[in-house]
């Protein structure tokens, strides 16, 4: 049986129709049937200007965005998504703070749905920095199909892992 790594803490009723998916080779028709098309952001420059319209719409008092990129380091099963990091450095006498937005380059290619979840989640920490309630509340008033979204994604990397591509 496939160990399914993105799919982790999931019901076994869950693991159990995912396998079948995956045994019957249905899993990228699935997949593709809700999410027939990739979304054509493709470069740092489209991505911020994505990022920061999202930014724009739902936390417009929060802190600044000095970097927003795609980031082909992120290991997309430990750090899930992408990063967001507040970086301070000491400038003379002023403490300089950043935040800055890496997201996984597997997802240069995948539903635009999907890259919005991601926005979503790490613009999430720009105002919540643990996962919480608080957190995922902010989540959800943002893109309010969040949580299956996640499912969803998970889904389309296990996917990946299996076929190498969707699209």
């Amino acid at each position: 049986m496939i160990k399914l790594k993105y799919l982790a803490g999931y019901s076994e009723t869950v693991m159990d129709q995912v396998h079948k998916l995956i045994n019957n080779k249905k899993l990228g028709e699935v997949l593709l049937k809700k999410y027939p098309l990739s979304h054509d952001i493709r470069t740092d420059k489209a991505l911020y200007g994505y990022v920061i319209a999202i930014k724009n719409q739902f936390l417009r008092q929060s802190s600044p965005l000095s970097k927003i990129i795609y980031d082909d380091k992120i290991d997309v099963l430990h750090q899930a998504l992408g990063l967001h990091s507040f970086v301070s450095r000491v400038q003379g006498n002023n403490l300089k703070s950043k935040n800055e937005i890496r997201i996984g380059v597997v997802f240069k290619k995948c539903p635009i749905e999907f890259l919005k979840m991601i926005v979503v989640h790490e613009l999430a920490h720009l105002k919540e920095k643990e996962h919480n309630k608080s957190f995922y509340k902010l989540c959800e008033y943002m893109e309010p199909e969040y949580y299956q979204l996640e499912f969803d994604m998970r889904l389309y990397l296990t996917y990946l892992d299996l076929t190498g591509k969707l699209y």
